[in-house]
């Protein structure tokens, strides 16, 4: 079994995924999910190279665990972490996103990039999709998780309370549903339209075990994984990941203008800067 990652070796990673990310915006002739792929760059980090049971050499293994991207949006820092992991090539996202027949497309495609478990995009579906996956692996009695990644704006929606009360109903302990609680929308901050707070409460009053992370915060991330209950416990788990939109960018950060955008030369410079400057400030 491969040796894991210490936190340092992981925030080291989580800063190359920044980096490449910021470099693909940079060069993109369009605009990219920058904000929240920023957001979530340490938890994608965090799972894909630490907590998950995956293999690159063996997709489709049996055991592995499965991992649906319900924030479709983020696709690209999905790619670019399994990337970084082995599943992908990195300058071919570079040289083919976003173009016409690209396996990289600006959401998942499973049928266009196998290693992917689940196509997504529009909003709200993911956790259902998850339910129904953790359910399936429960009644063969197969032991593996399934981890579902969703932004916290696409909360607002009752589809995922529907699936939060499913998955409490079905004693769902393998079933991992990690939130980016950035508190922003595309144009607005999250618990202006709908009033989300108190947002951890909710998750425990739909039957879930609840952990609050700091999501920029590694050995907090890791901590979690490691003390998640057993994959035949009883309950759900929520680990709600409160982040900021922009993460390491300072006009990037918790700035509405920069849910997608595209960076140009100066800006790309002065991006890269600042996460450098940060880099194992932690």
């Amino acid at each position: 079994m491969q040796e894991k990652p210490t936190i340092a070796q992981l925030e080291e990673l989580a800063y190359e995924l920044r980096y490449k990310l910021l470099n693909l915006c940079g060069t993109y002739e369009g605009i990219v999910h920058i904000g929240g792929d920023l957001s979530v760059a340490d938890i994608f980090t965090s799972l894909f190279q630490y907590g998950l049971n995956i293999d690159p050499k063996d997709i489709m293994m049996p055991t592995r665990d499965r991992f649906i991207l319900s924030k479709g949006h983020a696709a690209v820092c999905m790619y670019i972490t399994m990337a970084i992991r082995g599943f992908f090539d990195y300058d071919e996202i570079v040289r083919t996103y976003g173009k016409l027949d690209s396996a990289y497309g600006m959401h998942p495609c499973k049928v266009q990039l196998p290693g992917v478990e689940c196509s997504s995009g529009s909003l709200g579906h993911g956790l259902a999709l998850a339910v129904g996956m953790a359910l399936s692996a429960k009644q063969r009695k197969e032991k593996h998780r399934v981890f579902c990644l969703m932004g916290d704006g696409e909360t607002c929606e009752g589809s995922v309370w529907e699936a939060a009360m499913t998955g409490a109903g079905y004693k769902l302990g393998n079933l991992v549903g990690v939130i980016d609680r950035n508190s922003q929308l595309m144009t607005t901050f999250s618990d202006e339209p709908v009033a989300l707070a108190p947002y951890p409460d909710k998750w425990r009053a739909f039957g879930w075990n609840v952990v609050e992370v700091d999501g920029h915060n590694m050995a907090s991330l890791v901590a979690a994984i490691d003390n998640l209950p057993a994959s035949d416990s009883d309950k759900p788990t929520a680990l709600v990941c409160t982040t900021v939109k922009g993460k390491g960018v300072s006009f990037m950060e918790r700035n509405l203008g920069w849910h997608a955008g595209a960076l140009s030369s100066e800006d790309m410079k002065k991006a890269l800067d600042e996460i450098g400057a940060g880099r194992g400030a932690k």
